[in-house]
């Protein structure tokens, strides 16, 4: 909190120094300062990590099927951003890796910082958005539910490997 100054010639006891308290005079301004800030962040759910299954919010009759082979899917190259709105569902597949799932059904793989495991990642992240919108390799991270921060080095995406 800022105090006004007021110079002290002996008339004013307490007016400008910090000892004053919470006391206001009459005729004497009193300066306050706030600061607010708004913070979103989004949380991204666990898809089922075989990569074959159904995604989230499939119909319950329709989870029983019979198994599929496993998806084998390659990396191809990726794109340096993609929109936040455009991520519908996330899987831990490899060790430094989340595969992202997108609302067109492109599947991205987001390759993490060496120094963090993408273990920590199973319950679930949260992504931080900036001012565009987009998530962005080289410059966004993801945030584990345990308060490990990862930073995202790339994306390449995933295509299935042809029989």
């Amino acid at each position: 909190m800022m105090m006004p100054t007021v110079p002290d010639n002996g008339a004013n006891v307490g007016v400008g120094r910090r000892d004053a308290g919470p006391h206001v005079l009459e005729g004497e301004t009193l300066l306050a300062q706030i600061t607010i800030e708004q913070r979103i962040i989004i949380r991204v759910p666990m898809a089922r990590p075989s990569g074959n299954g159904p995604g989230p919010n499939v119909r319950p009759d329709r989870q029983f099927r019979a198994p599929q082979p496993a998806i084998e899917w390659n990396e191809e190259k990726g794109p340096q951003c993609v929109g936040i709105r455009m991520v519908r569902a996330a899987s831990v597949t490899t060790s430094r890796g989340v595969d992202l799932m997108l609302r067109d059904g492109t599947r991205l793989r987001a390759h993490l910082s060496r120094e963090c495991r993408s273990a920590d990642l199973w319950s679930g992240f949260y992504i931080q958005p900036n001012a565009d919108g987009n998530l962005c390799a080289d410059r966004d991270e993801v945030l584990a539910r345990g308060g490990q921060s990862c930073e995202i080095e790339r994306f390449r995406k995933l295509v299935p490997e042809k029989p």
